[in-house]
């Protein structure tokens, strides 16, 4: 049992780890910088060259918005939404997606979901349904300790306090599938994968939450909403070839001990509990 199907390759990590530690120890050695071993590691250049390199690849967007880019794409052409656009940088979420029934759709785009900015989000006054998206490019990255970190210590914390209903998270992007993420959902069934563009697609990791917020006297513990009540996460598990027992369905359980708010999570798969939390209390910053 388990938050979401893929796990980290572990074969992978143990070989970021040992390049890593060779290039701790060999990196004087390239380049033309013109320094013995001692001073370069005293100068500070293999620390501010690592840091350089870490910044760009946080701060880039260009991939991630190109992988969006061709998925919604790809399904506007193939007719499971009508339109959509990109929010630009003056709107707190990312994309605007018109479904076919006419509804509006919002996206919020978040990298892995174990990070500060997971609890950063705005439900904006238009949105008939509103999604958080993960697209987690780090292959050393753990999927399943970013998806429990995410889902329930940052944002169901963010969906009690603040009131801010999220209908549904969803953690998918172009590494899964691929040699630094492998799917057990395709398996060697290649018929599962869906070409877009570059991309080679297992069906998306989709998470399915309650339709209201929780509150401990009047709501402690709403129901997860059906997948065809999100109108954009059926259109999506349609358009990628998902199957039922895929489905994540995430709860909240709500109640007050003293002055604290505790909450538990819970999500099932299948008909299957897959992970539940303790009561625990909501810690905010």
């Amino acid at each position: 049992m388990t938050v979401i199907p893929c796990e980290q390759n572990q074969e992978l990590r143990r070989r970021i780890e040992r390049f890593a530690e060779t290039l701790k120890t060999e990196a004087h050695k390239l380049g033309d910088h013109g320094l013995d071993e001692q001073e370069f590691y005293n100068s500070g250049l293999f620390r501010g060259a690592i840091e350089r390199v870490r910044g760009q690849f946080s701060a880039t967007m260009r991939d991630k918005r190109e992988f969006m880019q061709r998925v919604l794409n790809f399904m506007q052409d193939e007719g499971f939404i009508k339109d959509w656009n990109s929010a630009g940088e003056a709107n707190r979420h990312d994309y605007g997606v018109q479904l076919n029934s006419g509804k509006i759709a919002v996206i919020e785009l978040k990298g892995c979901l174990d990070g500060n900015n997971t609890n950063i989000f705005e439900r904006p006054p238009q949105a008939q349904e509103f999604l958080i998206w993960s697209v987690c490019t780090n292959p050393g990255a753990d999927p399943r300790h970013n998806a429990w970190s995410g889902i329930h210590t940052r944002l169901s914390a963010e969906i009690i306090f603040r009131e801010q209903r999220v209908d549904g998270v969803i953690v998918w992007d172009m590494v899964c599938g691929t040699l630094g993420r492998p799917c057990p959902k395709v398996g060697d069934d290649g018929e599962r994968l869906t070409e877009v563009g570059p991309y080679r697609l297992p069906p998306p990791c989709i998470y399915v939450l309650p339709a209201t917020i929780p509150s401990p006297r009047n709501n402690p513990k709403p129901p997860a909403q059906k997948l065809s009540d999100v109108e954009f996460l059926q259109a999506l598990y349609d358009c990628f070839g998902g199957a039922p027992d895929e489905i994540n369905y995430v709860e909240f359980e709500v109640n007050y001990r003293g002055s604290d708010t505790m909450r538990k999570t819970s999500i099932s798969r299948g008909g299957t509990m897959q992970r539940a939390s303790e009561a625990t209390a909501i810690r905010r910053a």
